[in-house]
């Protein structure tokens, strides 16, 4: 054994006395006081002998610890060397920059690999191994990114070595377990017949409940939603009729208030948003190992940080089955804990199975005890589900889509359904787009396509960002002709359930929920008679709203907006110029380009790529003509970049294949919803097609972008793209 040791001194250059550290049985007392949480070993492996050698050229009696990973071998402090200073003391292999392993200098100026010394420390040991100096600051590292080596199908990945996960933190106290939790069951292979195990919701009111350090969506909903209307043109004579009169209805949820103290942080204790049940469901099948795996850990652990107290989790991971890893939990420090441990065992193998994960997920929302006012699920997969869709020609597979989701989930169900929105990411060049937006459009919720594996964590950022802003709920539009002779004739409403009474007389949509600072907008078409004995004004319609404020806990009465004011148009016998609305001709290049998109996507579906591509020409070179494009409109800059985006992603069959069918039906998602998805660099903020962002979703993918632990450092503001003019009240409109 001798031999051995010096072996190991000649290894790491050592020609004096080294420490040989004792095993367990040397000395239990001490033993026992340096043994991580919970009796874990490090994942080290031990290179301590089973009995101290006492041969050895020096042997030092020094404090006992379970694996040299807290206590290794070691130097007195009055003596090192250049080998031993290029050595980490924990693995004893060496420690060069570039070779694709940071290293961690402590504030006794001994270093590390990051991995060795996180391992270490993640069970509570806070004394340096080699001089036992006690740390103020300690090395963290998410649970997410304990990753060696992570690579992907083409290569090697090299983590930055100033990773933002790896960065020294503040020691913090260490969460107090709740005793009464039965943690042993945490990670259980038998499920329970109903998940009825959901732990209970936060009834305090919101305004008191605890804020989360990394809570940036702290808000109060200021005032009620914002109704706006515009006729097509302010006048139509009376000898003249104007048919499919546009009449555009503008809705803005409140704005979201942060409450900051002096230092520009947050105000701990005020939190006015309503809570959400998050059900997180994740493919873990054999494609999504390595990299992708790994940066699946790493965007779970953004969004389990960015929750609340009062917020409450729950995941689900598929492959060839599904299990559920954990109950809807709060999200509270211990909540938290036990989230990223969960999400840190996943491994991948085996087939695709959305329909049985997202049946699972179904069951957690029908059968929980509690409820919070929000509820969402996120469905990430970078395959195809082999077990339920089993016919190959497209007229089958429409329907089979459809049957990958729960019939309680579909948005046309009775009203005894969930009406729970599953917001679908395609990860990957061979995720099934088409089933994964059916999936999103059929629940009523957005489909993103993750193209680059590292936005991965953006675009949840994004997703989340809206979720736990949400300031309106089960909201309903009523539109009512006023004149007598006035009929509707259709409501332009994307993907919103929108209807006409029998008479045509009036006509409602149902919106649901909107985010702080989210906008709708919506063409009411309504033919416009001749008439010579009318007055010089007519009244055209009138708009009521009713909807929900998810943030007043202990209000559920419908808020009602009746005395919006009427859109009225004038009727002179002669008039001159007219002045189209630039506001109704930017919805109608919104509305005509979604319907360009469509018709592309369905000439390249039937194999007739260059009928796809003209199609979506024909569209830019009839926007550039418009009114809006013309006066430099963002808003119509922004669709023209959109369209020619998907020009070229309809280059070849290839292409479209690869990339070009998850990104159209991607921006179909959006512009259908009116609400943000994620599709080639939208998250980016340089980019021209931000679609639909809202103040908060901005901020939350700043925040992952940006990585900060701690204090959020100033961020460089983003331009927003407008889609009306500045007034004295200018307001912000994200396209």
């Amino acid at each position: 054994m001798g031999s051995k040791w010096r072996k190991a001194k000649l290894a790491l250059g050592l020609n004096t006395c080294l420490y040989i550290p004792k095993t367990l049985e040397d000395s239990p007392a001490t033993a026992a006081a340096s043994t991580v949480a919970g009796g874990r070993f490090s994942d080290a492996v031990s290179l301590s002998p089973t009995t101290p050698n006492r041969n050895s050229d020096c042997h030092v009696d020094m404090p006992t610890t379970p694996t040299p990973s807290s206590s290794g071998l070691r130097m007195p402090k009055h003596h090192t060397s250049k080998s031993s200073k290029n050595t980490c003391a924990i693995c004893l292999m060496s420690m060069k920059p570039g070779q694709g392993h940071a290293i961690f200098t402590a504030e006794c100026s001994h270093s590390f690999h990051f991995n060795c010394i996180t391992s270490n420390v993640k069970h509570g040991n806070q004394i340096c191994p080699v001089c036992r100096a006690k740390w103020k600051e300690i090395p963290f590292q998410s649970p997410l990114t304990d990753i060696s080596q992570p690579r992907s199908r083409n290569g090697q990945v090299h983590w930055p070595q100033h990773d933002a996960w790896m960065t020294v933190v503040r020691q913090i106290p260490p969460a107090r377990l709740d005793t009464n939790r039965n943690i042993s069951n945490f990670f259980q292979t038998v499920e329970p017949s109903v998940f009825d195990d959901d732990e209970v919701v936060d009834h305090r009111p919101m305004g008191s409940q605890k804020n989360s350090s990394t809570d940036v969506t702290n808000h109060h909903s200021m005032g009620a939603i914002e109704v706006k209307t515009w006729p097509e043109i302010s006048a139509v004579t009376k000898s003249a009729s104007h048919s499919n009169f546009a009449v555009l209805v503008h809705l803005k949820a409140p704005r979201a208030v942060g409450l900051l103290n002096q230092s520009g942080m947050p105000v701990t204790g005020q939190n006015s948003r309503a809570p959400v049940d998050l059900v997180t469901v994740l493919d873990v099948s054999g494609s999504m190992a390595g990299t992708k795996l790994a940066l699946l850990k790493r965007a779970m652990g953004f969004v389990i940080q960015n929750l609340g107290p009062a917020d409450r989790l729950s995941v689900i991971a598929f492959s060839s089955t599904a299990r559920r890893l954990f109950p809807l939990r709060r999200m509270s420090d211990t909540g938290k804990q036990e989230a990223l441990q969960a999400v840190n065992s996943l491994s991948s193998n085996g087939g695709t199975n959305i329909a049985e994960a997202l049946k699972k997920s179904a069951k957690i929302m029908t059968d929980r005890k509690w409820k919070n006012p929000v509820s969402s699920i996120i469905l990430l997969s970078d395959g195809q589900d082999t077990y339920t869709i089993n016919s190959p020609s497209v007229a089958a597979t429409q329907t089979n889509y459809r049957s990958l989701l729960p019939a309680c989930m579909q948005r046309n169900a009775a009203s005894s359904g969930l009406h729970i929105p599953v917001h679908a990411f395609g990860f990957g060049a061979d995720h099934d787009a088409v089933s994964m937006h059916s999936i999103s459009e059929t629940s009523g919720g957005t489909f993103s396509f993750i193209e680059a594996e590292n936005v991965i964590q953006d675009a949840f950022a994004q997703c989340i960002g809206g979720l736990l802003s949400v300031v309106v709920q089960e909201l309903c539009v009523e539109v009512e002709s006023v004149h007598p002779v006035l009929r509707l004739n259709s409501i332009k409403a994307g993907s919103y359930n929108a209807s006409l009474a029998s008479d045509n007389r009036s006509g409602n949509i149902e919106v649901g929920d909107l985010y702080a600072d989210e906008e709708r907008d919506f063409l009411v078409m309504l033919d416009i008679p001749d008439d010579s004995s009318s007055n010089d004004m007519m009244t055209l319609v009138k708009v009521k709203c009713t909807y929900k404020d998810p943030t007043q806990s202990d209000n559920l009465d419908l808020v009602t907006l009746d005395h919006i004011g009427d859109v009225k148009i004038e009727r002179p016998d002669t008039i001159g110029q007219l002045i189209v609305s630039m506001e109704v001709d930017k919805q109608r290049n919104r509305l005509q380009s979604a319907e360009a998109m469509a018709e592309a996507r369905s000439a390249a579906e039937n194999g007739d790529l260059a009928a796809a591509v003209s199609v979506l020409e024909r569209c830019r070179k009839k926007l550039s003509e418009t009114v809006s494009a013309k006066a430099g409109d963002r808003l119509c800059l922004a669709l023209d970049a959109e369209l020619k985006e998907m020009q070229e992603r309809m280059a070849n069959r290839r292409v479209y294949e690869t990339s070009g069918r998850a990104y159209v039906l991607s921006g179909l998602s959006s512009h259908s919803w009116q609400r943000a998805t994620a599709r080639g660099d939208s998250t980016d903020s340089t980019s021209l097609i931000q679609a639909y962002q809202t103040p908060s979703m901005i901020d939350m993918v700043s925040r992952s972008q940006t990585m900060y632990l701690g204090s959020p450092a100033p961020r460089p503001p983003l331009r927003p793209l407008r889609s009306f003019p500045a007034r004295q009240q200018p307001r912000e409109v994200y396209f």
